[in-house]
């Protein structure tokens, strides 16, 4: 409501339903709705972080909308994975997003080895995200574990009022002392 507010548009706010639709959403919860669209209602679905859809739960009402033959339109919008690539200076036209990694640490710097080394063998950008308690053990598992020479960036509140923004390789990394605390960040490497 406060960023549809924001926008200053002609909306009466007040006259709009919200529905939360979260990772524990369920298709059949968005039935009714699916029933209600079809009849001519509007409906908009919103991110409160990100872009729906993309590493948001998002994707089932996007999904459950093409089931019913319901017209998608998506609408520029920031989406702070697709920033971070442009930001890191990394190779943009060969990527793969992996959303969240193992929350076990040794299984979590298995996946970081094998990314690492996916990215040497294939020139792809590997992009992950974490959630913002774990933010700084993860970057540490990459700081402590990958090669000196493996890329690696994070981008912490892109587009926010903090955004920091630190793409160098690990060796430089290693010399750094810095704490990204509890905020949403996008952690990428890449092997040249």
């Amino acid at each position: 409501r406060r960023f549809l507010a924001s926008l200053k548009a002609d909306i009466n706010i007040d006259n709009l339903n919200f529905i939360l639709l979260n990772k524990d959403t369920k298709s059949s919860e968005l039935d009714d709705y699916i029933i209600k669209i079809k009849s001519g209602v509007d409906f908009g679905l919103l991110s409160e972080s990100g872009c729906p859809g993309i590493a948001d739960p998002g994707s089932l009402a996007v999904r459950l909308a093409h089931d019913n033959q319901v017209k998608v339109t998506p609408i520029v919008g920031p989406c702070s994975i697709i920033l971070s690539l442009m930001a890191s200076g990394f190779n943009g036209q060969n990527f793969e997003f992996h959303g969240y990694l193992p929350i076990e640490k040794n299984e979590r710097i298995k996946k970081i080895l094998l990314l690492e080394n996916e990215s040497k063998k294939s020139k792809k950008t590997q992009i992950f995200i974490e959630t913002p308690f774990r933010n700084d053990h993860l970057a540490n598992d990459i700081i402590t574990n990958c090669k000196n020479e493996t890329h690696f960036c994070v981008c912490k509140d892109i587009t926010g009022k903090n955004e920091w923004i630190k793409s160098i390789k690990i060796k430089e990394w290693k010399k750094l002392s810095f704490e990204l605390g509890k905020t949403p960040t996008v952690f990428l490497i890449f092997v040249s």
